[in-house]
């Protein structure tokens, strides 16, 4: 094999695209435009992204901010659902899916375990007001309904928080 002129690579995620750069942590062959600049040379998109999953990144401020983000949005939603009764089950996911949405826009996209875990937990405290009203009230669909947003809603926003699994090393 001659030593100048080395055989040609292709970049992994464009096989059409010559390359001569590797990723620096697997080795992978990739084109400048899927190349991410470090601090410790280049790497491709799925080391970038799967090194980022280590990391907590949530500020204080973070905290603040989903907590009343969600738990707004959850009492809302708690308010709608006694009024559609049956649809509950189908739109409890989706408000905890757009609770999760807000959350993660308004944070920035920023991650920690505590932080879904305290987002959660503002979800459900703020849909717990109507659930006590229709306790009391003693409408016994009333409250089935309740209580199956407030776990659906729940369940579906913590889901979508930590798709984004943090390891802890």
């Amino acid at each position: 094999m001659n030593q100048d002129n080395p055989p040609e690579m292709f970049c992994f995620y464009h096989p059409d695209r010559p390359t001569l750069l590797r990723c620096n942590r697997c080795n992978k062959p990739i084109c400048t435009s899927c190349a991410i600049k470090t601090p410790t040379g280049y790497r491709c998109k799925d080391c970038v992204r799967s090194h980022q999953k280590v990391y907590d990144t949530a500020v204080w401020s973070d905290y603040l901010v989903g907590i009343i983000i969600a738990g707004v949005l959850a009492a809302i939603g708690s308010y709608i659902v006694t009024r559609i009764g049956f649809f509950t089950l189908l739109l409890a996911p989706a408000f905890g899916t757009l609770i999760a949405e807000a959350v993660r826009r308004a944070v920035h996209r920023r991650r920690s375990k505590q932080l879904f875990i305290w987002i959660t937990v503002a979800a459900v405290v703020g849909s717990l007001p109507m659930l006590l009203v229709m306790i009391f009230n003693l409408s016994l669909f009333s409250i089935i309904w309740q209580g199956a947003y407030t776990f659906l809603m729940a369940s579906t926003l913590y889901y979508r928080l930590s798709g984004i699994q943090i390891k802890r090393p």
